[in-house]
């Protein structure tokens, strides 16, 4: 018989309840249901961000990610066609394919010149004059494709392998996968330059994943994160007072079972707590020599370039310290990113003379500290632009074809994979999709992307879904 209440001092739980229910086969039905993950949150580890063993040896440690958002224009960058400036002003030869807006105009020539560099010889833009010395680092990719014309599917895209709101971003599948080497600091953090991209903070969510792993927004500033500061007149008080929301949180947690919402918020309010000690280190920037930040280019006036450069300054201390992923966007130059639909020629030079000198920096540090070898280092917008203009000064969306380049980490530097057709426009040779790239970093990290899932809604689920191939070809 079930017990009576008026006899029971307490109210029961469901799980008491069950127990006793018919000699304890309810308890037996709930533990069938739960382990159904389909109707079960999923269960978060003590510390999810403690370090876990790779599949195998990593090449790489840690990723930056220098976030070009808005799609810069690999013909006016890292892909020259001469063909273009030949046939400026001309109707454009080929077919062209529905664009954004359909304002489509003449073949639209380069207005930058392009020069080789390095041993390696690779063409760069004049956009780049600093990163162009360092291009014997890089693996230039020219045959990059997106299947998505529209920023915030393309945007989802590179960041999550899928153009759904709130799937896991890969600084936060890196997480789940390896953990974090940094105890006082989050895994996955995002430096906000003072544009948050189209599509929103999605793109840097932890979706089905655990909570703990998600992209901690810091800015460039100092503090760089609210609430960095203990309100408390006393450490002893703030520890007593996370102890009692732990005691709390802990009670819900032994009513509810172990639910991520709550068992995330436990390991967050510690990771908050460890933050205040740890963020001011960080921001501290008097150990650095002169020599050092004016590398960087902290000391520049032009318009967006020292807040760049402290981006990538602290991006160097983030990796340094073993954040595992580190995502830097755009500055706010008063214009809209790389998205030039018109006024190219100043925009792209706005944004080129923001970012140039910062990259080039960190590439130089991360190099002469040894941290490059250890250190992914990724350029890529979300897509492309058109070989023809927009209107008459400006360039369309293009998820046809793309550049973007990779150092660091076992990356074979100063080579070039793939490549577009005389107008660039088109991928012709070596044609990869944003599977493929994140396949190849998962892979450098030492994970095997086909083996790095997570169950939600009835399956296991993976950052690249059922696509993507290492790109064995740009690996020393």
């Amino acid at each position: 018989m079930f017990p009576c209440h008026r006899h029971s001092p307490l109210p029961q739980s469901r799980r008491a309840f069950l127990r006793q229910a018919g000699c304890g086969f309810g308890a037996v039905a709930l533990a069938a249901l739960m382990a159904d993950e389909q109707l079960a949150a999923p269960i978060a580890p003590a510390d999810p961000l403690a370090p876990k063993p790779p599949h195998f040896k990593p090449r790489a440690k840690n990723v930056i990610f220098l976030y070009m958002d808005g799609g810069p224009s690999q013909v006016d960058t890292f892909d020259p066609k001469p063909r273009l400036n030949q046939e400026h002003g001309r109707p454009f030869a080929m077919k062209m394919e529905p664009t954004q807006f359909n304002n489509n105009g003449n073949t639209l020539g380069s207005p930058w010149k392009f020069q080789q560099y390095g041993e390696s010889g690779i063409y760069v833009s004049e956009l780049f004059p600093h990163v162009a010395r360092h291009v014997d680092k890089l693996a230039v990719i020219r045959s990059m494709t997106s299947e998505f014309p529209e920023h915030t599917s393309a945007n989802y895209f590179l960041h999550t392998g899928t153009a759904i709101q709130g799937r896991p971003s890969i600084g936060a599948w890196l997480g789940y996968g390896l953990g974090s080497e940094c105890r006082d600091l989050p895994g996955f953090v995002v430096i906000n330059g003072g544009l948050i991209p189209v599509g929103g903070l999605d793109n840097f969510t932890s979706g089905f994943l655990p909570a703990s792993y998600q992209g901690s927004i810091f800015t460039a500033d100092n503090p760089p994160v609210a609430n960095i500061v203990r309100q408390e007149p006393s450490d002893g008080l703030q520890r007593n007072k996370l102890a009692l929301l732990k005691q709390l949180d802990e009670q819900v947690a032994d009513r509810l079972g172990r639910v991520d919402a709550v068992e995330s918020a436990i390991t967050n309010y510690e990771l908050a707590y460890r933050m205040q000690s740890a963020v001011p280190d960080l921001m501290d920037l008097k150990n650095e020599t002169e020599a050092t930040q004016r590398l960087y280019g902290l000391d520049t006036k032009t318009k967006g370039t020292a807040s760049f450069a402290r981006q990538c300054l602290l991006a160097r201390r983030l990796v340094e310290r073993g954040v595992r992923f580190v995502e830097l966007t755009c500055p706010n130059l008063g214009h809209d990113r790389w998205d030039q639909h018109n006024n190219l020629e100043k925009g792209h030079a706005d944004n080129a003379l923001a970012v140039d000198q910062p990259i080039a920096g960190l590439l130089a540090d991360l190099s002469q500290r040894g941290l490059l070898d250890e250190t992914l280092v990724v350029w890529s917008g979300e897509f492309g632009r058109t070989p023809f203009a927009q209107g008459s000064n400006g360039r369309d969306h293009n998820q046809f074809a793309f550049s973007l380049w990779v150092a660091g980490g076992g990356v074979q530097g100063g080579r070039i994979y793939g490549q577009t057709d005389e107008y660039g426009y088109k991928v012709v040779e070596n044609k990869l999709e944003i599977h493929d790239l994140h396949a190849t970093l998962l892979h450098l990290l030492g994970l095997d992307h086909t083996r790095l899932t997570f169950r939600f809604s009835g399956r296991d689920i993976r950052l690249t879904d059922v696509r993507g191939s290492v790109v064995h070809d740009i690996i020393a």
